[in-house]
């Protein structure tokens, strides 16, 4: 995967580690396209198509990482470079 294909970030508006995810992200200089499930309903769907049922979900390259996991975050973005 190149690192300029897109990282996705499927949240919702109150979810904490929803805000971890992104702010660890920042602090990477990742750029993400974030999904609020709560916003659009289009995207509660794609959520819900990849089997996953909650959020985050972070979408980078093949990997779906649920949650905020810091170690799979980081092996995912060294896989895309």
């Amino acid at each position: 995967m190149s690192a300029n294909e897109k990282v996705i970030v499927y949240s919702s508006t109150h979810c904490q580690y929803c805000t971890q995810v992104k702010k660890f992200l920042n602090d990477k200089g990742v750029e993400f396209e974030e999904r609020n499930i709560d916003k659009d309903e289009t995207y509660a769907e794609e959520l819900w198509n990849t089997g996953m049922r909650s959020v985050p979900v972070t979408v980078i390259g093949d990997a779906k990482i649920l949650g905020f996991n810091q170690i799979q975050l980081n092996k995912a973005l060294a896989e895309r470079q």
